[in-house]
């Protein structure tokens, strides 16, 4: 073979055994169609102050 020749065949994609084994993910397996909720006595205007204040903390690392 030439300079920038190949063997076609080599190109053609290849699958191995292996790769029929390989069962699939089913991504919604866990899924949750309920609802959550939750009480706090904090205020909103509390809990945006202390993400602030994390987020503020993580810039100094």
């Amino acid at each position: 073979m030439g300079f920038g020749s190949y063997d076609e065949s080599e190109q053609q994609q290849q699958t191995t055994e292996d790769d029929e084994d390989v069962e699939a993910v089913n991504v919604h397996q866990n899924d949750h169609d309920g609802q959550m909720s939750f009480e706090s006595d904090v205020s909103t205007d509390e809990l945006v102050s202390q993400l602030g204040e994390m987020r503020d903390d993580g810039d100094d690392e």
